[in-house]
């Protein structure tokens, strides 16, 4: 019997489009003598859909007037199965019932914890990180904040929220020139180079800075490295146990990856493979020494945010010091990373595998722990007075 995986991906983030191109790889490379796929789409209303056609990447560019063909439904939980149900009209139906989630998305409001929350809440078994792990992974300050207090490498930085920089933005700004410049300046929470500028001078600063300020509410300010290149990493495993795959130096057009290296530079014909399609060097050019720090330190990155499934760990590399600084995790990376584990002999259809396999066994593990209890202390509360009656039974 198959297994019924529902493939969730979209969602209301600047990364909507790039969920969709790495989902849609996702669903074609699966296989299909194992699973039954079933597409998921959350549209930028917050809207989801269902229905074969979501597996089509050309659906995408007219969905407006495609959209009709799809199903509105919503996920439930009844009589021990997981259910889409359609919720167009009064009388609700259902769908297809699945037997696992699999979250494909990228950004706010979906990679960072939220849709997490949501399948939890519901309690269908789902692949990638938890909440946590997806919340701590999203944001910036605070994947530094735990870093810093691991002693892993980072790059000297500073942040502030939106409301400190508009109150009094010449202290902000005396705090980052004890960086020294060159600087980048990050929104905090979103992913895919979004927002990301370098300053040399504070008139570029002000600039960067007022560009962020659009994406998010906290923001997020690092020394650039010197004689800089990027190397990535990815990690696959749960926090028993984690591999790491070929490491790729990846070459962007400016001084660091920008949106359009990652998903616009090589797309031929106006047909983009996602980070898949990336301008890089794979196995890096790094020293031995390095990659098994790199190697060492992505493991450690994977453990202490609490990561699982797959994600790939990006660095900064000062190549005249021969050293690693952290940039950050992505819980669910552009193209899954795939591209960085076919060179060791694992097909993206076998790593999907894999992922989905962690997922089934994390969830019959968690199954066998204490959530909750039978006993109902409610059952002879009557007041204040009721409480006193308890005092023993609620130690």
């Amino acid at each position: 019997m198959k297994i019924k995986i529902g493939v969730i991906f979209g969602g209301e983030t600047v990364e909507h489009e790039v969920s969709i191109i790495t989902a849609v790889q996702a669903m074609n490379s699966m296989d299909e003598d194992k699973y039954e796929i079933i597409p998921i789409y959350i549209a930028k209303d917050r809207t989801w859909y269902t229905g074969a056609m979501l597996k089509e990447i050309e659906v995408y560019k007219n969905f407006d007037d495609l959209k009709k063909y799809a199903k509105k439904v919503s996920l439930c939980k009844r009589d021990g199965g997981f259910y889409l149900v359609n919720t167009k009209g009064l009388i609700r139906r259902d769908v297809c019932e699945l037997d696992i989630a699999f979250p494909i998305v990228h950004g706010n409001n979906a990679e960072d914890g939220t849709l997490q929350g949501h399948l939890d809440t519901v309690g269908i078994p789902y692949v990638g990180s938890r909440v946590l792990g997806s919340a701590l992974g999203q944001d910036k300050v605070i994947m530094k904040q735990i870093f810093e207090s691991c002693n892993l490498p980072i790059a000297p930085y500073t942040w502030f929220y939106d409301c400190e920089y508009l109150d009094d933005s010449d202290r902000i700004k005396k705090g980052i020139d004890k960086l020294g410049y060159p600087v980048i300046v990050k929104p905090a929470s979103l992913g895919s180079s979004v927002g990301i500028m370098v300053a040399k001078n504070e008139t570029e600063l002000e600039e960067a800075i007022n560009d962020a300020l659009k994406y998010d509410t906290k923001i997020v300010v690092e020394k650039v490295i010197e004689n800089m290149i990027e190397v990535n990493c990815s990690v696959l495993g749960n926090y028993e146990h984690q591999t790491t795959s070929e490491l790729e130096e990846v070459m962007g057009s400016e001084e660091f990856l920008t949106y359009k290296d990652k998903y616009l530079g090589n797309a031929k014909g106006g047909k983009s493979k996602g980070m898949a399609s990336t301008n890089r060097i794979i196995p890096a050019r790094i020293s031995k020494e390095l990659r098994e720090e790199i190697e060492s330190l992505s493991k450690k990155v994977f453990r202490c945010l609490n990561l699982s499934g797959v994600c790939r760990i990006d660095y900064l590399v000062d190549q005249k010091a021969h050293k690693a600084y952290i940039n950050e995790p992505n819980t669910i990376p552009g193209s899954l990373a795939f591209y960085l584990w076919e060179p060791t002999g694992k097909k993206y259809s076998e790593l999907l595998d894999e992922m989905i396999t962690l997922a089934i066994k994390d969830y019959k593990n968690r199954s066998k722990k204490i959530y909750s209890f039978d006993t109902n202390i409610l059952s002879n509360f009557s007041g204040s007075k009721g409480l006193k009656g308890l005092k023993g039974k609620l130690k």
